[in-house]
């Protein structure tokens, strides 16, 4: 479909105009003072609950940096008319010219108007709603991997037009890297430059960033009308992240990893709609839509994750005594991908839950995304001589063929293909949960136990993936291929995917090679960025892939790529 504002939106202008007319006669002058604050980056709304909500602004005087004394209204109807919540917040230098507000009072399942006003001024007009304690079905809107030079935001517009009731943001909602780093090549071009030009290490950095990536017309437009349940990946602070380190993260020339991590969790705080606790590291959290779902919100990346493997090391490419150290760290029990803590704490949440569905939020693909040894090596994308693509093509179609082919009639050649301890599997990305193999099967094996019906949702590789979750068979070799779920990877809002590694290969051609290959992969897309829809109900969860067709452009034309469903 094409692109057109929806009513929705013209509605919600229709009412900030209004609002704007109205505010004076109810409110005092802003702070005694004559001057008016600026709402540059809009309104957003989050961690909705049954009768709470956050609400959140930007409002900072014109070459001031006093503090902004504000209200903030939540109204069952356009003109403010009937407001049911307000109270007084400050937007001041401590936190940015950012202002959050835990709204309370409210109903459940119920859509409202809100607003900050400061005097005359007011901010414009968002849309929110709170949870249901009663359910029939629920629809969510699911993105990740949203980066500002690489593209216009036309995902987050068709986002906003959808009907879906809430949006997910699974995390790399901005990016560190400098202007000139990942993904900026059209830019200029574009004029989505990355301010600040340098790689973020300190807390202006972060702010500056996150400022930019708020400052978009399509993200102050989801923002206003959809209310955002968001976790964090790894580039809110840097690529490749772990709980005591990153890969994009050198102490010896950008300083303490622990001084800048807490920069950028503080940033984040600043400038997204969620609710903040003592401990800003400690973001995992459940919210229940009545008995239909049980949605929980899994921090993958910071707080319990070890240190990453190569895959390099644990193929064997570094030698041997390179390979037996990688294997004993990629095999221990004691490998953490969540922490115990919180691994405790999604035992606890599942097992008292009594929702028909159990979803994890969550930042990094779950399924086995194996391939076989001889393929990984075969595949070589730093190298695109003609020899080598021929040596990837034959490796990719010898393991398919063979794989296709029934054991008794198998050759030599083609059952030592097949033969796991001559032609051992990897996960492709380490990063992922194929790196984490025994915390995955400790995770996977508590959902079957519990008896739960399990929807992982994952983000992070910037394609679109729909993946049966199985076990290994760790514990119990008799479980071996036990499927005990189901998982719907979206792709991303504008940042690049397989397309641009495997430069060789045609997007079709990788959607052929993954699905051929990988056991437990049901279905892909390989280039194209969009977002996913998923609808639940008492019966089924149905995913909805929606691809845009295009982000160097804010005219687009978006269109349903793929739908799935998984039964109760």
């Amino acid at each position: 479909m094409s692109h057109t504002p929806s009513r929705r939106e013209f509605m919600i202008k229709v009412a900030s105009v209004s609002a704007a007319m109205t505010a004076g006669a109810s409110l005092s002058a802003c702070g005694g003072s004559s001057a008016q604050p600026e709402f540059l980056y809009g309104v957003a709304s989050g961690d909705p609950l049954a009768t709470q909500v956050i609400l959140w602004t930007h409002a900072k005087f014109p070459g001031s940096d006093s503090a902004v004394a504000l209200r903030y209204q939540v109204a069952s109807d356009a003109a403010f008319t009937q407001i049911v919540s307000q109270g007084d917040v400050e937007a001041k230098a401590e936190t940015s010219f950012t202002a959050k507000a835990d709204a309370t009072g409210l109903v459940a399942g119920t859509s409202y108007f809100y607003r900050f006003v400061c005097g005359t001024a007011t901010s414009p007009v968002g849309r929110t709603r709170t949870l249901p304690t009663t359910a029939s079905s629920l629809k969510l809107a699911v993105m990740s991997c949203t980066n500002y030079p690489a593209g216009f935001f036309n995902v987050y517009s068709e986002v906003a037009n959808s009907d879906a009731e809430f949006a997910l943001h699974l995390g790399d909602y901005i990016y560190e890297y400098a202007s000139t780093g990942y993904a900026s090549s059209t830019a200029a071009t574009l004029g989505r430059v990355s301010a600040p030009v340098n790689e973020l290490l300190s807390l202006a950095d972060y702010r500056t960033r996150h400022a930019q990536y708020k400052s978009d017309p399509d993200s102050k437009n989801l923002h206003a009308l959809k209310p955002m349940i968001a976790i964090w990946d790894d580039h809110e602070v840097a690529n490749d992240a772990f709980k005591n380190g990153a890969e994009n993260h050198t102490p010896a020339t950008e300083g303490s990893w622990v001084a800048r991590r807490a920069a950028a969790l503080q940033a984040y705080h600043e400038w997204m709609p969620i609710r903040t606790g003592a401990d800003k590291a400690k973001i995992y959290r459940s919210f229940d839509f009545g008995k239909l779902v049980s949605l929980h919100m899994l921090d993958t990346r910071l707080v319990g994750r070890d240190e990453q493997i190569d895959i390099a090391d644990l193929a064997g490419l570094k030698g041997a005594a390179a390979q037996g150290k990688a294997y004993s760290t990629f095999t221990s029990p004691t490998r953490q991908m969540m922490g115990k803590e919180q691994m405790d704490w999604l035992t606890t949440q599942m097992a008292s839950s009594t929702a028909t569905w159990q979803v994890l939020g969550q930042q990094v693909l779950m399924a086995r995304m194996e391939f076989p040894v001889s393929v990984l090596a075969a595949l070589n994308s730093t190298d695109t001589s003609a020899a080598a693509q021929a040596a990837g093509n034959k490796a990719v179609t010898d393991y398919i063929v063979a794989k296709n082919t029934p054991a008794a009639y198998r050759t030599a050649a083609q059952t030592g293909l097949m033969n796991t301890t001559l032609n051992p599997k990897l996960g492709y990305n380490l990063d992922a949960w194929d790196g984490y193999p025994v915390a995955r099967e400790t995770l996977l094996l508590t959902a079957l136990q519990l008896k739960k019906r399990l929807v992982v949702l994952a983000g992070d590789t910037h394609n679109a993936w729909h993946n049966h979750l199985t076990l290994m068979g760790l514990t119990n070799p008799a479980l071996a291929g036990t499927k005990v779920g189901e998982e719907f990877g979206t792709s991303s809002v504008s940042s690049p995917g397989l397309e641009e590694y495997l430069v060789t290969l045609k997007p079709a051609e990788i959607k052929a090679i993954f699905e051929g290959v990988v056991d437990d992969l049901k279905w892909a897309d390989a280039s194209q960025r969009g977002y996913l829809k998923m609808t639940f109900t008492a019966t089924e969860a149905k995913g909805e892939w929606f691809f845009v067709n295009t982000i160097t452009n804010r005219t687009y034309t978006s269109a349903l790529g793929k739908t799935a469903t998984m039964a109760a």
